[in-house]
């Protein structure tokens, strides 16, 4: 009870809130950066050549052999990329590795921003306001997109790139469906909590 009393204090709380809402804006920027470094190739994938299979390859490079790598990003997803008939990567499978890539990191992106506007709030002392509640929703909202229909999309994205390239992709999607499904729930029963507080602080203020 004593530890939950001294870190359930206004002041602590405010100091937390401040901290992570930079967190979130470093969450952005992040995503942003490593969003550009898909587009420009450094997306790594499951790579089958003639010359054989090349684990961590990527569309911005010649010599597909293992060595070390820095500045690039990969997704949880299993993808797999065969070359076309003249043993290279086509234009069109790295069009579609970045737009599979950007399906998760730009919702991902409006997630934490809404998010930093809640810890933003909290940090200048405003809690119980309708407007927390809002942003905690569209967060949510986000979330449970990304753990539900981003693998959809996903599966579009690849069918579509196969359908008018050269070469083949395959991917296996879903599998941090769960992992993103629970806390998103989680945020909007939370969002209802707070805006049910507000409206039954409203009915408090309107009886006396």
């Amino acid at each position: 009870m004593r530890l939950l009393q001294k870190l359930a204090n206004e002041r602590f709380a405010k100091s937390a809130a401040q901290i992570m809402k930079f967190v979130c804006y470093f969450l952005i920027c992040f995503l942003v950066f490593c969003t550009a470094l898909s587009f420009m190739g450094r997306q790594t994938f499951f790579l089958h050549a003639e010359a054989g299979t090349f684990e961590r390859a990527i569309y911005a490079e010649e010599n597909h052999e293992p060595h070390s790598r820095s500045m690039t990003v990969h997704m949880d997803d299993n993808i797999h990329v065969w070359t076309n008939d003249d043993d290279q990567i086509d234009l069109t499978i790295q069009i579609g590795l970045s737009l599979m890539f950007a399906a998760y990191s730009v919702p991902m992106i409006f997630a934490f921003w809404f998010l930093s506007r809640v810890f933003s709030n909290i940090r200048n002392g405003q809690i119980f306001i309708e407007q927390n509640a809002a942003y905690l929703l569209y967060y949510g909202l986000f979330q449970f997109s990304i753990a539900v229909f981003v693998p959809f999309i996903k599966l579009l994205i690849r069918w579509l790139t196969n359908l008018v390239s050269d070469g083949k992709m395959s991917i296996s999607t879903g599998q941090s469906m769960f992992n993103l499904l629970f806390p998103s729930i989680a945020f909007i029963v939370a969002s209802y909590i707070i805006h049910y507080g507000v409206h039954l602080q409203d009915e408090v203020d309107h009886t006396l």
